[in-house]
Formats: structure tokens, C-alpha cells, sequence
């Protein structure tokens, strides 16, 4: 059986963006024609919707992807409150399972050319016990994408972010900054350089801040831009996504 393609995108922190990274990059696969597929594994601070809880991020993904809804594998797991999954899924009475998720992303694999899967937080978040979600990347055997932001402070978060990675085994394929400002501050304008030279991992792209409104618009901007940009192809070759 062909090995399935994917990669697991992570962040530096919660908050970086790392749903329009992964729904920008499933909307430029899906405008050129690529089966991709895409998930979100666990979903903390979900609302319920008609008496089912739902996942913004995943809903976000799927319509990037060209789907009316998530479905069940593309989003195994949603847990009511805001907060750590281990925390949440305890409060829901939930036990989070790792060959659970590993069956949903084997189904969606085998109907995709690629899947991109979008974790929860960062590598150290705890799912169940004293699993991580380093633990999840290893379980489902995927190369990694690491979504940093430009601020102050993201050096440090990057560099311990890609050495976690390669301390689990990971391999790690690069890195992308994104939010990236049109003026940047100091730390801004210095931050790509460092987290480089650092990171013993090549920086992939720097996103641009988007101006547009709401979370499609934005997915959207992102998308058309990078498919006018020629180091695009580059990324995707890196990650092993051929679109």
C-alpha cells in the first residue's frame, strides 16, 4: 500500500495562525486541482450548533478544502471548553484516543492525494495522560511544519519548538513566519534571520499580514498570494506536497 502524504503543521504557540497557514495551503491545493484532505484532530472551545459541537477551525479547513462541512475524521474530537486538550476532554468525560485519530486520518488518506493535519497549540500541549502532541505526529508518522509569528519573543519559541521536534524524532521540514507586518519593528526585521540561522531548519516562507475581513477573506488573500509567488513551489516540494 502506496504511503499516504501528508504533513502535521504545528505552532510556536496558540494564537500564531496556524489555521490560515493549513487552510491557505489546502485552498491553493484545491484551486489547482489536488485532492487534499485536511483535519483537525482535537478542538478545544468548541460551541454547539443545533445541539452539536463545532469546530470554527475545522469548518475553516473543510471549506478551504472544497467541503460544505467537517466531517467526523476530518475533526475526531471536540471538547467544550477553551482550554489545555487533557483539561477539556477530562471535563467532557472524554478520553482521547491516538489510534482513533490515526484511523480517521488512514480514511481521509485513502481518498486524498495529501492531507494536511493541523495540531492542537504547540508540541508540548498535553492530549491524555502524559501525551503530547509531539506524541500525535509520531503516531500518524508525518513530517512537520512549524508556524511561527514575527513578534518579540518568537526566536526563543521557535528554536525550542523545532528542538522538541527533533528530540522526538520528527522530521522536521521547515518553518513559516506568519502575520508578517508591512512595517516591521526591529524585532520583526531581525526575527527571519535568526530563527534560520537557528532553527537548524530552513525558513519556508514569510506570510504576509492580510487586510482583508474574516477568516475566509483572509484564507483567501493568503491563498492568491502565494500563488503568485515562485518560492511557493519550493514549499511545497519541502513538505512533500506536489500541487
Amino acid at each position: 500500500m502506496k504511503t499516504p502524504r501528508g504533513i502535521f503543521i504545528t505552532g510556536t504557540d496558540t494564537g500564531v495562525g496556524k489555521t490560515v497557514v493549513t487552510a491557505a495551503l489546502a485552498r491553493l491545493l484545491y484551486q489547482r486541482g489536488v485532492r487534499v484532505g485536511v483535519m483537525k484532530p482535537i478542538t478545544s472551545g468548541c460551541h454547539a450548533v443545533d445541539g452539536k459541537l463545532v469546530s470554527e477551525d475545522a469548518e475553516l479547513l473543510a471549506w478551504a478544502a472544497g467541503n460544505h462541512h467537517a466531517s467526523r475524521d476530518m475533526a475526531p474530537y471536540l471538547l467544550r471548553e477553551p482550554l489545555a486538550p487533557s483539561v477539556a476532554a477530562e471535563l467532557d468525560g472524554v478520553t482521547i484516543d491516538l489510534d482513533d485519530i490515526a484511523a480517521s486520518f488512514d480514511r481521509l488518506a485513502a481518498h486524498h492525494d495529501v492531507v494536511l493535519v493541523e495540531g492542537a497549540g504547540g508540541l508540548m500541549v498535553p492530549l491524555a495522560g502524559n501525551l503530547l502532541v509531539a506524541d500525535l505526529a509520531v503516531r500518524l508518522g508525518l513530517p512537520l511544519l512549524v508556524v511561527a509569528r514575527p513578534a518579540l519573543g518568537t526566536v526563543n519559541h521557535t528554536v525550542l519548538t523545532c528542538r522538541m521536534a527533533k528530540y522526538h524524532g520528527i522530521d522536521l521540514k521547515g518553518v513559516i513566519i506568519n502575520g508578517y507586518p508591512q512595517t516591521p519593528d526591529q524585532a520583526e526585521e531581525s526575527a527571519p534571520r535568526l530563527i534560520e540561522e537557528l532553527c537548524g531548519a530552513p525558513l519556508l516562507g514569510v506570510f504576509p499580514r492580510q487586510a482583508r475581513s474574516g477568516p475566509r477573506g483572509i484564507v483567501s488573500g493568503l491563498a492568491g498570494w502565494l500563488a503568485e509567488q515562485p518560492s511557493t513551489g519550493h514549499l511545497l516540494r519541502e513538505c512533500g506536497i506536489h500541487g
